[in-house]
């Protein structure tokens, strides 16, 4: 269970890479990525079926990613997180959050294990709201 400190740290990272981003503003992985782009957060769209997220290239992995990526928020089902996990160890992401809904045991016990901080099951938005208002 992440504690409210470890959330505090990973929301003052700043490059989260959204993996499972959908150019459809119905999804929420769009709505999510917006607000966190429209509260200062430089959102790297990753998803191998879009060349762009509101004008910002989408990237096919996260190791295709040119810049350092701080969080890995993951909009993906929870079968499908362990091998982006391994991405994200292999990048030096440091946190990995799962989205609400989204828990893999498993993939969190090797990202800790890793050093990456671990958020599973919880949104990045509600939680931001509940903490920074």
């Amino acid at each position: 269970m992440a504690t409210e400190s470890t959330i505090e740290k990973i929301l003052s990272y700043k490059n989260i890479a959204v993996v499972g981003i959908s150019d459809d503003p119905g999804r929420p992985s769009y709505d999510i990525a917006s607000f966190l782009e429209e509260h200062g957060y430089n959102v790297i769209p990753v998803n191998p079926n879009l060349a762009e997220w509101n004008g910002k290239k989408s990237y096919p992995d996260l190791k295709s990613v040119p810049v350092k990526v701080d969080v890995v928020d993951i909009f993906r089902r929870p079968e499908a997180v362990p091998p982006i996990v391994d991405e994200a160890i292999a990048i030096k992401a440091k946190a990995v959050w799962m989205q609400q809904g989204i828990v893999n045991e498993e993939a969190a016990a090797k990202a800790r294990a890793a050093g990456l901080e671990v958020v599973m099951d919880r949104c990045i938005r509600t939680e931001y709201l509940r903490l920074r208002g």
